[in-house]
């Protein structure tokens, strides 16, 4: 399960940035990057918004370390944060910073309301992985600073593997392989869980295949929703469906932990942010589980997917090269990492950073597993395994929108991955194509 889930989920063209103008959007409205490379001087204040636990002490220590930028923290949790943002920009009244995911992020620069920061933040790119910041770099040019992500691996009920006589699956074939033998012994038990109204169990096999539902070439997006890399992940999707292999219980629902935690669903693909939600909500099951390596499509090439949040740099920003520096601090010093996964922080943050070996042992609630396999190995692995390949495209956010309606119809049997992927392939060029977005089907 990802991150959406266990909750109620235009540019100047300057030389440097012209063809990419026409990737993100028809119109200009994005900050020009020869402004934005530009280095300030003198005591500045930027205000930031974030609704993330644990950032406003982080702000706090950074202020009293560097009078010279000052951060104007301001929480801005709530349902509606994105379109505060939204109107925020469009009024003049942003702040420089804000936390968004990737796909927000990737949205809000299509939309032209962040600022291009590709030179300020150069510096600051070898600290992290290649898949974090390219979720930052939408199309090739940066708006903003990685700040966590959430590497996909699998917890599994090890006490009920054993019993069913099933190993933890090392590809995604052996996980329905061993959904079929557990449900041969009992049709009540499922191998897996995928809600009604969340596709991000396709979203996380896509990756995971090598699939690039959008990719830049040249001036425009390719958009690729039916490879055979997509369709071998619609595949293990359909396969699920078809042979009633995974419970549909919804992230939505108070009680939705009591599948995994009496034993009715027996292995999820999770994150790093959850293993605390775990620990509280899993009573009965304390100390039956086990961590394992998410299931792969190539084991000679193995891919895992993840999340990432990260903090965008908004369009009217007048400092983006101290915008850009915190930031970074943020999200790469050693001491500010330290305390934001500290688990007393209860920010939930894992770093996108490419060492994150100091940052794992704590996080892994010890009741929770039973202690057989290396909880922090798999953890590390699944965040050097994230695919590279993946890009956040400029509707992404509007395409998960019209993916949630039709994953519905595919959970009930009325609509076949395939022929969902195909439709979302139509609905992206046009839906692209509305808004002036140079873009066309892969060939």
């Amino acid at each position: 399960m990802s991150k959406s889930r266990f909750r109620s989920r235009a540019l100047v063209p300057v030389a440097a940035a012209a063809s990419l103008s026409l990737l993100l959007t028809a119109c200009g409205g994005g900050d020009d990057a020869d402004s934005a490379a530009k280095t300030t001087k003198g005591k500045v204040t930027l205000e930031f918004w974030s609704w993330t636990e644990g950032i406003e002490a982080r702000t706090k220590v950074w202020n009293a370390a560097h009078p010279e930028t000052q951060i104007k923290f301001v929480n801005a949790a709530g349902d509606t944060a994105y379109q505060k943002l939204r109107a925020a920009v469009n009024a003049g009244t942003a702040p420089c910073l804000s936390k968004m995911d990737g796909m927000n992020l990737a949205n809000f620069a299509a939309d032209g309301l962040l600022t291009d920061i590709t030179k300020v933040a150069a510096r600051y790119e070898n600290a992290y992985t290649t898949a974090a910041w390219n979720a930052v770099s939408p199309g090739g040019t940066t708006f903003g600073i990685p700040m966590g992500s959430s590497p996909l691996f699998t917890a599994y009920r090890a006490d009920l593997f054993q019993k069913y006589g099933i190993e933890a699956p090392k590809t995604w074939d052996d996980l329905i392989a061993a959904g079929r033998k557990v449900r041969q012994q009992d049709k009540n038990v499922k191998i897996f869980n995928m809600a009604g109204e969340d596709p991000s169990t396709l979203v996380d096999l896509s990756w995971e295949s090598g699939a690039q539902w959008y990719k830049v070439d040249g001036d425009h997006w390719v958009v690729d929703f039916t490879s055979p890399e997509a369709l071998k992940a619609g595949d293990i999707v359909q396969q699920l469906v078809d042979d009633d292999l995974a419970s549909n219980a919804s992230y939505a629902d108070p009680g939705v932990f009591k599948t995994w935690d009496l034993g009715r669903t027996i292995a999820m693909t999770t994150s790093t942010w959850q293993l605390p939600i775990y620990d509280t909500n899993f009573p009965k099951s304390q100390g039956k589980w086990q961590l394992a390596d998410s299931p792969v499509f190539d084991t000679a090439q193995p891919r895992t997917s993840s999340n990432f949040d990260t903090t965008g740099v908004l369009k009217g920003c007048k400092y983006p090269d101290r915008a850009a520096e915190f930031a970074a601090w943020l999200s790469s010093d050693k001491g500010s990492l330290t305390a934001l996964t500290d688990p007393a922080s209860k920010s939930g943050l894992f770093p996108a950073v490419k060492d994150v070996s100091p940052y794992v042992d704590k996080i892994i609630p010890t009741g929770m597993f039973n202690g057989k396999s290396d909880s922090a190995q798999v953890i590390t692995t699944a965040a050097s395994r994230v695919g590279e390949q993946w890009q956040y495209g400029p509707d992404y956010a509007a395409m998960y929108s019209e993916m949630q309606k039709q994953w519905g119809k595919v959970m009930k049997k009325e609509l076949t991955v395939k022929d969902m992927l195909t439709s979302l392939q139509k609905w992206t060029l046009d839906d692209l194509e509305s808004k002036g977005i140079k873009a066309v089907a892969a060939g």
